[in-house]
């Protein structure tokens, strides 16, 4: 009897810990409360404008359509089979179960072991990040890609591309367990889209103008203003990634700024340099390249790592922008690659060279004696990039079929979208 009081007594600690760890955290659920409407912003808001502004004066409001609907349909496929695929349990490394279809099983007070905060919010938060992701690879095909075909694809991409990417790296798949880092999205939103717009961009064709006139932005002042609106988000993007409102999740957001800063500040150095001139586009351009490849690092490099990490990327968005696709001829229309593919690469292999434990225990990287890191961060990015280019060339093709082609004709892309297919004018000029 006497050894049954003394487990029982020695077992108490361990049920009130159990307790203690399923009740909900206040303070982290606002935090990522805010931070799910700051990335949600980035979608419908920031990247539509930083997009339409870009495009040309016919077709901007096909543009903003294109990202403002491919938020609402993540929305919908999010929650009827897209999280379950991404966070449901583990099946061979490679995908989801389908325990948590039509959010099934999660229930108003089930909690999220990380921060302890509800399960629904953890849900919301990731379903922001599947819908910017898909939004960021219109960029590739825009004022020449079938609206329905547009949205047809973001149903199948979402499905099939960025929910077994996620389930890789973030839901428990075989890339969590070999341990690569990526904090907010290197691989799985940056580097994912980048290579998917290119493949997309080389299937579709370029635009009839590409090469051979200048195809103008309709409104740098939008450009730059949506950049600004997805600086602001992005800043909910790594910060929340954490989950919780500590150390880590502010240490995340400032060199997120810092990086975002240094990008732009690059950028236009080497324009300056090479071009004489210093536009504003560049700026925007330079801002988001920073922005994109301190996005896998935000939670695990420092300060120094930051400044590294985002000066360089402005270069290299820079040369991808203006050398790369000049050199190669492809038609990337918003320069998706050239910005976020070769930046989300940047800041993974980036993420394997500066990942400081000092500022985050659960990341090494190669500058800290651990080599085996960056072979990780290799072997990441190479399963992604084979993975999301084959299976958006499968998808391409199954959308083409179904849309009786993907591109539009002649007749439209001459009109322009906006009142081909909408019926509607962005801009109502008169005097």
């Amino acid at each position: 009897m006497k050894k049954i009081l003394i487990l029982t007594t020695s077992l108490i600690p361990l049920l009130s810990y159990a307790e203690e760890a399923k009740k909900l955290d206040v303070g982290n659920t606002a935090w990522v409360l805010v931070a799910t409407a700051l990335v949600m912003l980035m979608t419908p808001a920031g990247l539509a404008l930083f997009y339409g502004g870009m495009t040309r004066t016919k077709n901007i409001l096909n543009t903003i359509g294109m990202s403002f609907l491919a938020y609402c349909i993540t929305s919908v496929v999010w929650v009827l089979w897209g999280y379950s695929l991404a966070f449901g349990t583990d099946i061979g490394g490679i995908i989801g179960s389908l325990e948590n279809v039509l959010l099934n099983g999660i229930s108003v007070n089930d909690i999220w072991s990380v921060g302890n905060i509800p399960t629904l919010l953890f849900v919301a938060f990731q379903l922001t990040f599947a819908a910017i992701t898909v939004a960021l690879v219109s960029g590739a095909v825009i004022e020449r890609m079938k609206f329905e075909a547009w949205l047809v694809f973001v149903i199948l991409w979402i499905t099939l591309v960025y929910s077994p990417v996620a389930h890789w790296v973030w839901g428990g798949g075989f890339l969590s367990k070999l341990g690569l880092l990526d904090f907010a999205g290197g691989t799985v939103v940056e580097t994912a889209s980048g290579i998917s717009g290119l493949v997309l961009a080389l299937l579709l064709g370029k635009r009839n103008d590409f090469g051979r006139k200048a195809i103008l932005p309709s409104s740098v002042v939008l450009t730059v203003a949506g950049a600004g609106l997805l600086w602001f988000s992005w800043l909910g993007f790594n910060a929340g990634s954490e989950l919780k409102a500590d150390e880590i999740a502010a240490s995340a957001l400032l060199i997120t700024n810092t990086a975002g800063a240094l990008g732009t500040l690059s950028w236009m150095l080497v324009e300056w340099i090479i071009t004489k001139k210093a536009t504003m586009l560049g700026a925007a351009s330079g801002a988001v390249s920073g922005l994109v490849a301190i996005t896998p690092a935000a939670g695990f490099v420092g300060l120094g790592g930051s400044i590294i990490i985002g000066f360089v990327a402005g270069i290299i968005g820079f040369i991808g922008v203006f050398w790369l696709k000049h050199r190669f001829r492809y038609d990337d229309s918003l320069d998706v690659f050239g910005v976020h593919g070769l930046n989300g690469i940047w800041g993974t292999l980036a993420t394997g060279i500066f990942a400081n434990p000092q500022v985050n225990p659960a990341g090494a990287g190669l500058l800290y004696g651990n080599i085996k890191q960056f072979f990780i961060q290799i072997l990441g990015l190479v399963a992604v990039i084979l993975f999301t280019g084959i299976m958006t060339a499968i998808l391409y093709f199954i959308t083409s079929t179904l849309s009786r082609g993907a591109r539009v004709d002649e007749e439209t892309e001459v009109m322009g979208l906006d009142e081909a297919v909408h019926g509607e004018r962005g801009f109502e000029l008169k005097g």
